[in-house]
């Protein structure tokens, strides 16, 4: 009986956090000749043994900026910094400067938009924020330098297409995740302590959705449930480091993936009204050249055919 008390209160809280999300969700509008790439779970770090990120940051930085050069609007669905390793952001940025560097490039072009997870849960106050994210010392010239100046960051993002009015719900999932979004500064705190350490000597946090399996099929779950609830609204998290793609007339709940796949990162691009799931990685060729390139894990697909 008390599990099934439990149960029913995780869904239910899960459904209420889910609903807040979407109601204060910002919207952005947008059309067939919109492109978007959506990335998470980068999990930057500060470049020591713990940095996750470390191993594919070449990739990551590679696909970022060919996605700046095609005219791209990158939205990073959450965890994209490490804060619970990690004490500053002072540290990421100094470890990866040349990824931020291209961030930049997007956010002064008006085509940045970072949504918060529960590694970066920092992020919703405006005044941290404020302070770590709007600028930066540069060596260089002495001086503050601009970074993300005035960013708001944000919870949930809602893509409305200017024609047909179909819209497209992205948040980072956690929402799904009691442990790691009510009690999320004990499980920062247990992350510090203990698990980073051990995380150096290949011991995963049992705690993280992406490790635990069966956790991460009661979150997905979860999400499922709400989506259908909302009359099968495209919904696109991260958070799991799961990739799913449905196909049409299935639960549109779609997952990006992360950026600390092993030698890979996954993300979702959607362009010319259509949804595709990607994958970076490297190849080596005839000469014994190694190269980053991209692959098509699943799709393209055209969003309208995911009728709500």
């Amino acid at each position: 009986m008390h599990g099934i008390f439990m149960y029913f209160y995780f869904m239910f809280s899960s459904q209420k956090r889910l609903d807040r999300v979407y109601k204060n969700a910002k919207t952005i509008e947008f059309d067939d000749t919109s492109k978007f790439i959506l990335f998470s779970d980068c999990h930057r770090g500060d470049n020591s043994f713990a940095d996750d990120f470390a191993h594919n940051r070449n990739i990551y930085f590679h696909a970022l900026q060919q996605y700046c050069k095609h005219g791209y609007h990158y939205i990073e669905l959450g965890d994209g910094d490490e804060l619970w390793e990690n004490l500053t952001f002072k540290s990421i940025f100094e470890a990866h400067k040349n990824v931020y560097m291209v961030m930049k490039a997007f956010y002064d072009d008006k085509r940045l938009d970072l949504i918060w997870g529960n590694h970066d849960m920092v992020y919703r106050d405006p005044e941290f924020v404020k302070k770590h994210l709007y600028s930066y010392f540069d060596p260089k010239t002495g001086l503050d330098e601009d970074l993300f100046r005035d960013i708001e960051c944000q919870e949930g993002i809602l893509l409305k297409h200017k024609t047909s009015g179909q819209k497209v719900f992205l948040t980072h999932g956690h929402q799904a995740d009691w442990w790691n979004y009510t009690y999320w500064k004990l499980s920062r705190f247990l992350v510090r302590i203990l698990w980073k350490p051990l995380n150096v000597m290949g011991i995963s946090d049992p705690t993280s959705p992406g490790k635990n399996y069966t956790e991460l099929i009661r979150i997905e779950r979860r999400i499922k449930k709400w989506i259908t609830n909302n009359n099968n609204l495209i919904t696109i998290t991260g958070h799991t480091h799961r990739p799913r793609f449905p196909e049409p007339g299935h639960i549109a709940f779609f997952n990006d993936g992360s950026c600390v796949h092993p030698h890979s990162i996954t993300g979702i691009e959607i362009e010319n009204g259509e949804i595709t799931l990607v994958k970076w990685d490297t190849a080596t060729t005839d000469e014994g050249f190694f190269r980053i390139v991209k692959s098509v894990l699943e799709g393209p697909k055209k969003l309208i055919d995911y009728k709500t």
